[in-house]
C-alpha cells in the first residue's frame, strides 16, 4: 500500500479512536455524576484509629414495614456482615447472628441487633469495633425490601436450598434443589429461619447467598454492558442502600471488586465460633452465646488473613 493511502487509513483509525475515547470520558463522568447525585449517606463511622486492611460492615432489614430510612427509633438490624480485605490473605465476609449477646458501649450486654435500636449507626459500628477489634472504614445498610426490585431488575437469580419448604411467617414455598427465583421469592428466602432446623444462622448463609447471586449477575458482561439494564439495575440498587458519609462512587466500585473477591472460592466466609444458640437470659430472651475461649482468636486471624483460603468458619461447639 503507497505511504499516502497509509497515513491516510491511520488518520482515520486514529480518528475513530479518539472518538471512541472521548464517548468513553463524557460517559464516565455522567454515569460518576448520576451515581454521586443518588447516593444516600449518614453519620455512622467512629472516627477509632485505622486497623490494617479495609473493613465494611453491611447491615440489613428484612422488616416489610421497609427499610431503615433515617428512623432508627425501635429499628433493628437482621443482618450483620463485617467484610475485611487484609493486607496479606484471603477475603473474609463474616455474618455475626443478630442474636449474639454482646457487650453494648453504653448499655451493658444485649442482642448485637439491640444497638441499632439504641444508638443508631454509630453504636452499632462501634459496638461491632469492640467486638472484632477492627476499625469499620465503610458503612453499608442495605434493605433487603429493595434487594426485591433488584432482583426483578435482573430478570432473577440462581438460589439453592436443599430441602422443601412451606413457611407461613415468610410466606417462602420452596422444593429442594437450586431454581430462578424472583425477587418476592428471594426475599422470603432471605427472611425465613422458623422453618431452617439452624434458625438464625441458616437464614445469614441464605441472606449471603441472595447477596453473592445479586453481585454475581450485576457485575456480569450481560447486565453492566446492557446500558439500560444497568442503569435500572442500579438506580434499584442505589434506593435500596446507604453507606457513610464521605463515600463517593469510585468507593462503591472498590466495595464492589472487594465484595466480588469476598464471594469467590477463596474466601472466608462463615460466622464466628459459637458456643449455644439457645443462651437464655432474663429480660433478654433465648441468646447466640459466642466461644468466649475462641472468638477473639478468630478475629485475630480474620483481621491478619491467616485462614487458608476458602475456609469456612464457624460451627456451635
Amino acid at each position: 500500500m503507497p505511504r499516502k493511502a497509509r497515513r491516510s487509513r491511520w488518520r482515520r483509525v486514529r480518528g475513530v479512536l479518539l472518538a471512541l475515547v472521548a464517548v468513553l470520558v463524557v460517559s464516565a463522568v455522567a454515569i460518576n455524576a448520576w451515581v454521586e447525585h443518588r447516593i444516600t449517606t449518614v453519620d455512622a463511622l467512629s472516627g477509632a484509629a485505622n486497623t490494617p486492611g479495609q473493613t465494611y460492615l453491611i447491615v440489613g432489614s428484612d422488616s416489610r414495614a421497609g427499610w431503615m430510612n433515617d428512623g432508627t427509633v425501635g429499628a433493628r438490624t437482621d443482618t450483620i456482615m463485617v467484610m475485611h480485605q487484609p493486607v496479606h490473605g484471603p477475603t473474609a465476609l463474616i455474618s455475626i447472628p443478630r442474636d449474639s449477646y454482646v457487650a453494648i458501649p453504653g448499655h451493658g450486654q444485649n442482642k448485637i441487633n439491640a444497638a441499632f435500636a439504641f444508638g443508631g449507626p454509630q453504636l452499632l459500628v462501634q459496638t461491632v469495633e469492640q467486638l472484632t477489634g477492627l476499625t469499620i472504614d465503610r458503612y453499608v445498610e442495605v434493605g433487603f425490601l429493595g434487594v426485591e426490585d433488584v432482583v426483578n431488575g435482573l430478570g432473577g437469580v440462581n438460589l439453592c436450598y436443599d430441602a422443601d419448604v412451606n413457611d407461613p411467617y415468610s410466606t417462602l414455598v420452596w422444593q429442594a434443589g437450586c431454581h430462578q427465583a424472583d425477587g418476592a421469592t428471594a426475599l422470603a428466602f432471605s427472611r425465613m429461619r422458623y422453618a431452617d432446623p439452624l434458625g438464625d444462622i441458616g437464614r445469614t448463609q441464605r441472606q449471603q447467598q441472595v447477596l453473592s447471586a445479586v453481585a454475581k449477575k450485576a457485575l456480569s458482561p450481560s447486565t453492566f454492558l446492557n446500558p439500560f439494564k444497568a442503569k435500572r439495575v442500579a438506580e434499584a440498587g442505589l434506593q435500596s442502600f446507604r453507606v457513610s458519609n464521605g463515600t463517593h462512587t469510585l468507593d462503591l466500585a472498590r466495595m464492589a471488586s472487594v465484595f466480588n473477591a469476598a464471594r469467590g472460592a477463596d474466601a472466608v466466609t462463615g460466622t464466628p465460633p459459637i458456643a449455644t444458640i439457645d443462651y437464655q437470659v432474663a429480660g433478654v430472651g433465648s441468646c447466640v452465646l459466642l466461644d468466649p475461649k475462641t472468638v477473639g482468636e478468630f478475629w485475630t486471624q480474620i483481621a491478619a488473613g491467616t485462614y487458608a483460603p476458602g475456609t469456612h468458619t464457624g460451627g456451635i461447639g
